[in-house]
């Protein structure tokens, strides 16, 4: 059983973890937004596109590039999947640390009753 003292420095590595994963979450969601509004674009055009492929330009066609883009989707919606369970196991573990600390905090009130009483 940790003390007060633990407690406190476990639930503050926790609170630093969750929001690392909100940073993510917001990224990765900017990023599928991204993807969404491109591919709505692409559905505008017939032609051959371009794509960015580090500093360059590519062409393509509009059927690879849709296909480029679904796989990117696909991958960022599995990791925010991930990032989400992870936020949710962590907002566990701080939800256990909220009730151990309640814990350790009324046997310290009923130590000082205790010891009040003897008086």
């Amino acid at each position: 059983m940790m003390n007060e003292e633990q407690v406190m420095q476990q639930a503050q590595i926790y609170q630093q973890q969750i929001r690392n994963i909100a940073s993510q979450k917001e990224t990765i969601n900017f990023q599928l937004a991204e993807i969404k509004n491109a591919k709505e674009e692409l559905e505008k055009t017939s032609d051959d596109v371009f794509k960015i492929s580090g500093p360059i330009l590519i062409r393509t066609t509009k059927t690879e590039a849709t296909k480029d883009l679904n796989e990117k989707e696909e991958l960022f919606s599995v990791r925010l999947k991930s990032l989400e369970t992870s936020e949710k196991k962590l907002l566990d573990k701080m939800e256990e640390l909220r009730n151990e600390l309640t814990k350790t905090e009324k046997k310290t009130d009923k130590k000082k009753v205790y010891i009040d009483s003897k008086k």
